[in-house]
């Protein structure tokens, strides 16, 4: 039998959704089999917990929580099973993430037509079990749509198939002839009216003219009815080829008028947004360039349109805006496939962006999916906005306009009783506005808790007992998600971000200055979109080694959040289970810049570790001590500065540490991964090799007279890497520059910040201003050569001493040695370099862009620089290395450190060809790229000075 994961630490991950509910269940099963499913339902009736299926947890409407067993299908139980191309069908597994399926069926030139925007990480089983649909659903339909058969496990472990015409048992068969039958005109008449209509059950699909089709009824039935164990859907031809267009209107209403006369052939796509959510997307660090260019408006409409020639598709394009000649304002016609995602990304990250408003206040979803047949949506919406003026309320609308459905997170209060009040005056008002227009409210995503006690308003009481009927049939004792559709709660039972939500606050260490100072409106950024669950992009690698919800960025949030409750998790800071969630972060800060809303775990993590440790030295003798390596890593840049002292103290230890009892001894007593091998130190120190060379002699005139730049010498390059910086100084000056390095010992506080050490990170960081005060005040430009070290300058810096104007001034000078660069030449500087070649053609790199750099900044001007010099660049897409600096040196962390190497970065240098340059700026990237594959990694000013021409006699 599959595990039961009963323990605080896990349970607490999966207290919530993408919703604002807050369910803290018994316990978490991830079966890899059918069986497994119907122990797990033995085991619930023998404990008399509830049974919720959850997928990805994307549901909106908190519809994938309980507080009983919550069975979670997306870690084992997802495999596709079978694809025949000829019937256009996919026989699959509950779990198989919708752009897996999405990417086995392109093979065969087809694709699944539901995408919504979380296809990413979002299940099949969860998407047919809550009816979800996407933006393609105008030319493809919803998950119902696109149903052919199920497999269904009900409470007593009987698994009922469900097909058109019925299902594989004649007493299921009768009863649901008998549902229909008393039915009918309920059935004709307020079912199935517009294609948005998902609200409630889909009986419709009973009646003989829809097939008696039991697969699509039990489609959007949330979790309330079964366990679906097995799905064979439908698949779609993709258009051959696509233009997108997009139209300008003068604000969200014209457009939603517009829409529906869109509605034509070859007509894929008729999404909507509004002016607020490119303002929202301004305002998202690392999101600032998400998009393309778009056309003048207030409010736009993104059409796909397809056909069997990029011609026919483009031309068919350009006739759209003659459709709507009286509303269109302006409009761009782009059939470049990098164009239109571009363009596709400012939509597709809306679902998470909206949940910060542009001044930064938080919004919320709840009334997240209205629908109303599409003719209708421009009035909805101008009301829809009138009740949000009136109540006090903002949102940011944008969604499937063609379909008549609007996403809207909006402004609630929901940490007072005064703001749940008018929570629920909105809600309800909103469900009879909606009711008023013919419309639903749920127009995807199922009706959850957010929805279900609105279904008395927009049906009939028969209409209610035909639901409670159909349940009845397949879960008579009512153990599936029990308090959704049928016999619903309230709709503010259970509020996650409610009153008593915050109840344990303490004043933290980084000024938040993005979230008012809060720690608890920081962690609460993680509205749950789930963004980290993906395997595409750097977030998040823990969680794509092991795809367990615990180790997701989102799952931490979650843990984090609990703490700050104060009821499951009742030992605050202290938690032992908010540290186990934490211990797999590797501190990458990939979630600070692909989270939609900017969640900082590592900033978080760093945070905690200083409040969970937090009594220094009593931390290391006494019962809640720190790990010995965040002493040993952590104060490495101290430690370093003594043994400096000591004459031949480097070359001794390289020599000790090169007897394997000696480094054996050394990692056990340093609390180091006894799997690792020691790092090695340069015999002399950077800084001391500088001050004793002789006076440079290169290019651009004396030194006194060369423009000057601050070369940082961060610990890992001072004192064990210090080849990329001597290749720092010789570029340097070959470009011109006279370079300098502070007179006294600096540093960023990295290691100590990483272990969480922030009262001694502060008192570094100022220190370091101390000594750097002269160089700030003339405005040098200060260059990295270490990434985490310089974003430590770049970013957190401020975050710790947000008080002292000298930190500001370091983030505006700090920069890399590849911007510097790039920004060097494009101003039209001297550019010493030749280009790089081999026997065989041009140079070729493999590149590992360090985390950090690539979360905050980005590698673009260093590939610009890489281009100068003729190097062909591929760089690894997997993210972190693995190893992050003390993180992959502690005990507990080896198997996930190589299983993040081995995704991408030690296959792509151990397929490369003989003489390809590994170039890894940061020094840990280096480590793990050696200790994973043997290869010597090399930073981009080594590269920089292989390509400077062999020096003058008399030169150096």
């Amino acid at each position: 039998m599959t595990d039961i994961r009963e323990d605080l630490t896990t349970r607490a991950a999966y207290v919530s959704d993408a919703s604002i509910y807050r369910r803290l269940p018994e316990a978490v099963a991830e079966p890899r089999s059918v069986e497994e499913v119907r122990e797990l339902l033995a085991l619930a009736k023998e404990r008399g917990w509830s049974v919720v299926s959850r997928g990805g947890g994307t549901s909106v409407a908190g519809n994938a929580i309980g507080d009983g067993l919550v069975i979670d299908t997306s870690r084992h139980f997802n495999r596709i099973l079978s694809i025949d191309p000829e019937a256009m069908t996919a026989t699959i597994e509950p779990g198989v993430i919708c752009d897996q399926l999405r990417s086995a069926a392109s093979e065969f030139g087809l694709t699944y037509g539901p995408d919504p925007s979380t296809h990413s990480r979002c299940t099949i089983g969860g998407m047919v079990a809550n009816n979800a649909c996407g933006s393609h659903s105008v030319a493809w339909g919803t998950s119902a749509d696109n149903l052919v058969s199920l497999k269904v496990m009900l409470a007593d472990g009987r698994v009922v198939e469900l097909h058109e015409g019925g299902t594989s048992e004649p007493g299921i068969d009768r009863a649901l002839t008998g549902i229909r039958d008393r039915h009918l005109a309920m059935l004709r008449t307020e079912l199935g009216q517009f294609p948005r209509q998902v609200s409630g059950y889909g009986l419709h699909y009973l009646l003989g003219e829809k097939g008696f089709d039991a697969a699509k009824a039990f489609a959007g039935t949330e979790g309330t009815c079964g366990v679906i164990t097995e799905l064979t859907v439908r698949l779609v031809r993709r258009p051959a080829h696509t233009a997108l267009a997009v139209l300008g209107f003068e604000d969200a209403f014209e457009a939603a008028t517009a829409a529906p006369k869109l509605r034509v052939p070859g007509v894929y796509t008729i999404e909507g947004m509004g002016a607020d959510l490119l303002d929202a997307l301004r305002t998202r660090q690392g999101q600032e360039h998400a998009g393309g260019e778009l056309p003048r408006g207030g409010g736009w409409l993104y059409c796909e349109v397809g056909a069997d020639t990029l011609e026919e598709a483009e031309a068919a394009a350009r006739t759209l805006p003659g459709l709507v000649p009286e509303n269109v304002v302006d409009s761009v016609i782009v059939s470049d496939a990098g164009q239109a995602r571009a363009l596709w990304r400012i939509r597709e990250a809306g679902a998470g962006i909206v949940t910060r408003l542009p001044d930064g206040g938080e919004a919320w979803p709840g009334w997240e999916d209205s629908a109303v047949p599409p003719a209708r949506l421009g009035e909805y919406l101008r009301d829809l906005y009138d009740l949000l003026h009136e109540l006090g309320l903002t949102g940011i609308p944008f969604g499937h306009f063609g379909e008549g459905c609007v996403h809207i997170r909006i402004s609630f209060d929901l940490g007072t009783e005064e703001g749940m009040a008018t929570y629920r005056t909105f809600i309800e008002r909103a469900a009879r506005l909606v009711h008023r227009y013919g419309g639903s409210v749920s127009g995807e995503h199922g009706d959850g808790r957010a929805r279900s006690e609105l279904l008395a308003t927009i049906y009939s009481p028969e209409a209610l007992a035909a639901f409670a009927a159909f349940k009845a049939v397949f879960d008579p004792d009512g153990v599936f998600n029990p308090g959704v559709l049928v016999d619903p709660e309230p709709i503010d039972q259970g509020v996650r971000p409610g009153p008593g939500a915050r109840t344990f606050e303490l004043t933290p260490v980084h000024a938040f200055s993005r979230d008012g100072g809060s720690f608890s409106s920081a962690v609460n950024r993680c509205v749950g979109v789930g963004s980290c669950r993906s395997d595409v992009g750097a977030m998040c690698p823990s969680f794509q080694a092991t795809h367990d919800e615990v180790h997701s960025t989102r799952g931490r949030a979650r843990s984090l959040a609990e703490m700050l409750r104060g009821e499951s998790i009742t030992d605050g800071w202290k938690s032992k289970e908010t540290l186990e969630a934490l211990d797999l972060c590797l501190s990458c800060k990939a979630c600070a810049s692909e989270c939609p809303v900017n969640v900082d775990m590592a900033t978080y993590k760093a945070e905690f570790l200083h409040h969970h440790y937090r009594h220094g030295l009593s931390s290391f003798l006494g019962r809640n001590r720190r790990p010995m390596a965040h002493f040993t890593m952590g104060w490495m840049p101290l430690l370093m500065r003594i043994v400096e002292k000591v004459p031949l103290s480097f070359r001794l230890i390289n020599l000790l540490e090169s007897h394997r009892g000696v480094e054996e001894l050394t990692k056990r007593l340093g609390g180091i991964e006894p799997r690792r091998r020691m790092i090695t130190f340069a015999e002399q120190p950077l800084t001391r090799w500088f001050r004793g060379r002789p006076a440079a002699r290169s290019g651009g005139g004396p030194a006194e007279t060369r423009p000057s730049v601050v070369l940082w010498p961060d610990t890992f390059t001072n004192f064990s890497a210090d080849a990329p910086g001597r290749a720092a100084v010789e570029v340097l000056e070959a470009m011109g520059y006279r370079v300098l390095m502070p007179m006294g010992n600096v540093c960023c506080g990295l290691t100590w910040h990483s272990t969480g050490q922030l009262d001694m990170t502060q008192k570094v960081l100022r220190q370091t201003l101390d000594v750097m005060e002269p160089l700030i005040e003339a405005g040098y430009p200060i260059i990295g050569l270490e990434p985490s070290c310089t974003v430590m300058l770049q970013e957190e810096i401020t975050e710790l001493l947000p008080g002292d104007p000298r930190a500001r001034r370091v983030t505006e000078l700090t920069t890399t040695i590849g911007a510097f660069a790039a920004r060097h030449l494009a101003e039209g500087g001297a550019w010493p370099f030749r280009e790089l070649a081999t026997e065989a053609g041009p140079a070729g790199a493999v590149c590992q862009v360090h985390c950090h750099q690539q979360s905050m900044s980005g590698y673009g001007p260093e590939l610009e620089v890489l281009a100068k010099l003729g190097v062909d660049t591929a760089v690894v897409g997997g993210g972190c290395c693995g190893l992050a600096g003390n993180w992959g040196f502690e005990p507990g962390h080896y198997e996930v450190s190589q299983t993040l190497g081995e995704r991408e970065l030690f296959p792509a240098i151990r397929s490369a060809a003989d003489g390809t340059i590994v170039l890894a700026d940061g020094f840990s990237c280096r480590t793990q790229i050696a200790q994973g594959t043997g290869a010597d990694g090399v930073h981009l000013a080594e590269v920089m000075r292989a390509a400077l021409p062999p020096a003058e006699p008399g030169e150096r």
